[in-house]
């Protein structure tokens, strides 16, 4: 194969692009954004599409069956003379094993995404004080990972105990001949779902209000909440 020669074209004057949101190409696992290096003065838009592999990484992480697409599409703006404010919509099919029949679950999850990054902002030390009205604003990062934003976002997202169609949540349990039943709560997948849950809603285990679908869905501890 004959490789094309590469095309000589004039550089573009920075006026050019004078006024334009800075464009970031889209990439399956796109290096955290350190803080001190964003633009003040316009936005920097994204586009993150994990890859094949990306996607594994995650499905293992949260226990999966499978995940056939995420994309997390936005901005990050700056506000005033110091915040951040991140913006985006998450679009993201997700496959879980149902929590009492293990028959694979589709969960097609469409959600905007907001975290405020706010400049001297500090966490309260104490366990038991009070969080921020606004659950979207935290204190500012160094580094802004986008695809980290987009784990929470799609756990958050998701059932925590998925049920196939006609199916009642209850306590069921699996043991074959002779061998000790295995009930919903050792299942590994869902263990793993809302542990990471817990650790992003500041909720200890078992501590979570229940509901006809099973455990609530609360704040995310540090405060960026579900947009």
């Amino acid at each position: 194969m004959t490789a094309r020669p590469e095309s000589r074209r004039a550089p573009k004057s920075r006026g050019a692009t004078a006024g334009k949101a800075a464009a970031v190409p889209e990439a399956p696992f796109p290096a955290p954004y350190r803080v001190p290096a964003l633009p003040t003065r316009k936005p920097l838009r994204f586009d993150l599409r994990l890859d094949a592999k990306g996607r594994e990484a995650m499905m293992a992480e949260l226990g999966l069956t499978a995940l056939p697409r995420l994309h997390l599409k936005g901005e990050i703006r700056p506000v005033g003379r110091g915040d951040f404010e991140l913006v985006a919509q998450l679009e993201a099919l997700a496959v879980q094993p149902c929590a009492v029949t293990l028959a694979p679950v589709e969960t097609r999850v469409s959600e905007p995404v907001l975290r405020r990054y706010v400049e001297g902002m500090l966490w309260p030390e104490a366990e038991e004080a009070e969080m921020p009205g606004d659950d979207s604003a935290e204190p500012m990062p160094d580094r802004i990972d986008l695809r980290e934003i987009a784990t929470e976002a799609l756990v958050l997202a998701l059932p925590d105990y998925p049920r196939a169609e006609g199916v009642e949540l209850g306590e069921a349990v699996f043991a074959a001949d002779g061998a000790e039943p295995l009930r919903d709560a050792d299942l590994k997948p869902f263990a793993a779902l809302s542990s990471l849950r817990d650790s992003l809603t500041g909720a200890a285990p078992g501590e979570a209000e229940t509901g006809d679908d099973g455990p609530g869905k609360g704040g995310r501890k540090d405060g960026a909440g579900k947009a």
